[in-house]
């Protein structure tokens, strides 16, 4: 593990009541089905080890957000059938999170055996890090292990507070993340291309200052392209702009220019004069947008220049989609991009979020080398910065 923490095979957890936090934010239609159970399907790692080994394993996650309040909507009961039909045993299903019902159960759990709590975030202590609830939820047991990579970047009671009571270590899935986000960063085998989309440059800007000196090429797309044109004194038309951080993304260009890293903006743009299915939709050179037209998507020549640049890499980092790829009509660059990646003999990794999502979107999910849990979680890891729920485990 690139980060020098512990993690479940450097403890003895034998016998052991273990307190597990996974990622249980799945998505889930009106009627409370889950759609996509990848994240439930990326904790059985972790959890079939410690049935294996014989813990008594008490998991607990988040879904949605509550406000600190309980809410029927936002149960963990459908995570708790989902979890029982993949583990083939039965998960018990508390029905609060530090109450009477849950230290009964956790009382009466036995060696192997699975329960899992009610949502953390039904108390607001959660979201506050409060040290008294982390410190009951640690009293359940006597090892933790965080394997909540989508929630590592904060610093709440079940992803951080609770390591200040008990021996604290990585699940397989936090362990596996990073091994491959900071293998990528740390020595990527070149070249390296990284590709950035998404609405706003200001949720990107550590990103991007560190891909500055770390790839070789960064490829913009997105809602974020369009600050880039207007430092530039591009015609952006309505598209969205960040004007506070024109100076800022004219000051990117010449850093990556003084470095020699090439960023690849688009040359044409798909633009409309309302964002909707029913929106008239042209494709425009990218310095020359009509007034009271968005752009939405990148066009068929840009399509081309990024595929040309992404044939050569032999490491692809990809976070944020081209255009509104909600919108089927302003979805090609997406999909476009996705298909090339899923042809290539590279590295592909992407980062969660809205990339997932389009990716699982075009069916091509089997065809990248890894896609994150967690789009916070990832984008700040790529930007350098300390995920708490990391930063508090035990070194080695």
């Amino acid at each position: 593990m690139s980060i020098n923490k512990k993690t479940i095979e450097d403890i003895d957890v034998k016998n052991k009541k273990v307190l597990v936090r996974c990622d249980f934010n799945v998505p889930q239609d009106d009627d409370g089905n889950i759609t996509d159970d990848k994240r439930i399907v990326e904790s059985l790692k972790t959890i079939k080890y410690l049935i294996d080994n014989n813990a008594k394993i008490i998991l607990c996650s988040h879904l949605g957000r509550p406000k600190g309040e309980f809410n029927e909507k936002y149960s963990l009961k459908p995570i708790a059938k989902r979890l029982s039909e993949l583990l083939n045993i039965k998960v018990k299903m508390a029905t609060d999170v530090i109450g009477e019902n849950a230290k009964k159960l956790v009382s009466e759990l036995n060696d192997g055996e699975v329960m899992l709590l009610e949502n953390v975030r039904f108390h607001k202590e959660e979201e506050e890090n409060d040290l008294i609830f982390a410190k009951e939820l640690a009293n359940f047991a006597e090892i933790y292990v965080n394997d909540a990579f989508g929630t590592a970047h904060r610093a709440h009671a079940s992803t951080a507070g609770v390591a200040n009571y008990l021996p604290a270590v990585a699940g397989y899935l936090i362990e596996k993340e990073i091994d491959i986000l900071g293998g990528v960063l740390d020595n990527p085998q070149r070249p390296f291309v990284a590709i950035l989309g998404g609405k706003k440059v200001s949720d990107k800007i550590g990103v991007i200052e560190n891909l500055i000196n770390k790839a070789d090429s960064i490829i913009i797309g997105g809602g974020m392209a369009y600050t880039f044109f207007k430092a530039q004194g591009f015609e952006i038309g309505k598209s969205i702009c960040e004007e506070d951080r024109l100076e800022l993304a004219k000051e990117l260009l010449e850093k990556a220019n003084s470095k020699n890293v090439k960023i690849l903006l688009p040359v044409d743009i798909v633009c409309t004069n309302e964002i909707s299915e029913n929106g008239n939709a042209i494709t425009v050179e990218a310095n020359n947008i009509p007034a009271d037209f968005i752009g939405v998507d990148i066009g068929e020549k840009t399509i081309e220049v990024f595929a040309h640049e992404l044939e050569k890499a032999k490491t692809i980092m990809w976070n944020g989609p081209m255009g509104v790829f909600e919108i089927d009509k302003f979805a090609k660059g997406t999909n476009a991009i996705a298909r090339v990646l899923a042809n290539l003999d590279a590295i592909t990794i992407i980062g969660g979020g809205d990339s997932a999502s389009a990716i699982e979107k075009c069916g091509l999910a089997d065809k990248m080398t890894h896609i994150s849990t967690g789009g916070g979680a990832s984008l700040e890891y790529i930007e350098g910065k300390v995920l708490p729920g990391i930063e508090c485990l035990n070194n080695k």
